[in-house]
């Protein structure tokens, strides 16, 4: 016989203990399978936010009709579907039928219905205009969001606007996929090429390059593009842009000084620089800002065709031996002087001291050594884009590209891009604000979770759906509180207009 019985660890806090009276627990009998129930409670938070934001209309206004009779799903409905189906924690495109299956789950999905084949088929009849235009409609809710902050922080936030330049590979299998190439290391790869407001942490403008496609080609275009997604407010105030070695090239640093856009782009190792070292005494150098071991100065440098106020910002940062590799190919080996990286470890450890080198270009100010330190700690901190990459890759789904077609793989690609800003939005709207202006939520100990955070502590919450009076009602867990929070959060807002 089982019995429940009561007892009271804490004062006012009931617990509830199963056993028998035989002393052994009873077998688990299993039921009939439960419709009532899903897996996935905190999407009702997604399509609240979907709904207060306005993200379907922005798109479907943006984009424009993607097929002839007006009828189904719009290109709105096929992002969003894509993005909310990767935030539950979908890998490939037949995730969006495990999601249809959920019978409960269909009913708080922002977009219920939605099949794989359905969401491919549709994401093919894109045109390369229309994938630029959803630009514009992820711009819109942006604003939209901004709109709904509080006043002090969207000033905060428009006052300096920062843009991230960078680009990341994502392997593909199957050789017969379209609009991939083999890259440096041999990989099959996709190239996301993003330009991110890292402030917001969301997607201003993004392509989808071959692997073998040079970012530099585009990077201009897609500055452009970035400006133009950036809130009225925000270009307003002062515009600057970050960009990696990468992007070495005169051509994005002059649309940067002609759009009055501050720039620091990291410069390649090349002969010119490394003979600079020579005219610097050890007195010019001055420490960097929360860098161990590392000095920053300046010289007058600047390849033909930059800006003319441009300068070359060198850091140096002095190693141990047992921090170089012995492989010639090792990144931090490629940082040494020419001189050094030519010599054997062993004879390398006898050196006086080791440093390793890197090269900013920039037309921010640098007068003062104290000025120089804090642009080289501001360019340093280039990290909001990575963890925009980190966050559709290992939050989302851009691990891999899942069809053939490349306009279906960029429908994926957008469908990851826009998860991670519909985590960036979210945040900014619900997230507790510190005394310093710091935002924090879900858990996050510093700043914004991530995206399998978000889906932890808030989206794959299992709860029973039920109707009274017609109005649907979660009944998730004891302990999971965090979805009435945020959907009480997101209802105080003012809906869209």
């Amino acid at each position: 016989m089982m019995v429940v019985a009561k007892t009271q660890s804490r004062p006012g806090e009931d617990t509830y203990r199963v056993g028998s009276l035989g002393g052994r627990r009873p077998r688990v009998r299993v039921g009939a399978p439960d419709p009532s129930l899903t897996s996935v409670s905190g999407m009702a938070a997604v399509t609240e936010l979907v709904e207060r934001l306005g993200v379907i209309s922005a798109l479907d206004a943006a984009v424009g009709p993607i097929k002839q009779r007006v009828r189904g799903f719009g290109a709105g409905e096929v992002l969003v579907g894509l993005a909310s189906a990767q935030v539950a924690g979908e890998d490939f495109l037949v995730g969006l039928d495990r999601q249809r299956a959920d019978v409960a789950g269909q009913v708080i999905t922002p977009v219920p219905g939605l099949a794989s084949t359905t969401a491919a088929g549709l994401a093919r009849r894109f045109t390369d205009p229309q994938w630029s235009a959803v630009e514009t409609g992820v711009a819109r809710v942006t604003e939209r969001m901004l709109e709904r902050v509080p006043a002090m922080r969207r000033n905060r936030l428009c006052r300096t606007a920062t843009i991230d330049l960078d680009a990341s590979d994502v392997e593909t299998y199957g050789r017969k996929k379209r609009g991939v190439a083999y890259n440096y290391e041999g990989q099959r790869v996709g190239r996301a090429h993003v330009a991110s407001w890292a402030e917001v942490e969301t997607v201003l403008a993004a392509e989808l390059l071959s692997g073998n496609d040079d970012p530099r080609a585009s990077a201009a275009e897609l500055l452009r593009r970035a400006l133009a997604a950036l809130p009225e407010q925000a270009r307003q105030g002062r515009v600057r842009l970050r960009a990696d070695a990468g992007y070495f090239a005169g051509e994005l640093a002059r649309v940067a000084f002609f759009a009055d856009v501050e720039f620091a782009i990291g410069a390649k190792r090349i002969a010119p620089l490394w003979r600079l070292l020579s005219g610097i005494t050890d007195d010019s150098w001055t420490d960097a800002i929360d860098m161990a071991g590392a000095q920053v100065v300046v010289a007058d440098y600047r390849p033909v065709w930059w800006p003319a106020k441009s300068f070359l910002l060198i850091r140096r940062v002095r190693l141990d031996v047992s921090q170089v590799s012995a492989d010639p190919r090792s990144r931090r080996r490629r940082t040494l002087h020419p001189n050094q990286r030519a010599l054997p470890l062993e004879e390398l450890a006898d050196a006086d001291a080791i440093y390793g080198y890197s090269f900013i270009l920039t037309n921010l100010d640098v007068s003062t050594p104290d000025k120089a330190a804090a642009v080289e700690h501001w360019y340093r901190h280039r990290t909001s884009i990575e963890n925009l990459f980190r966050d559709s890759k290992h939050g989302a789904a851009l691990r891999h590209l899942p069809s053939g077609y490349p306009e279906v793989n960029t429908a994926w690609m957008w469908g990851a891009l826009l998860a991670a800003s519909m985590a960036a939005w979210l945040h900014q709207l619900t997230a507790t604000e510190g005394p310093t202006g710091q935002l924090s939520g879900w858990g996050a100990r510093d700043g914004k979770a991530m995206i399998a955070t978000l889906r932890h502590r808030l989206i794959r919450v299992p709860a029973r759906l039920v109707f009274q009076a017609g109005q649907p009602i979660l009944h998730p867990p004891p302990g999971h509180d965090l979805l009435a929070e945020i959907l009480a959060r997101l209802r105080k807002l003012p809906t869209r207009p």
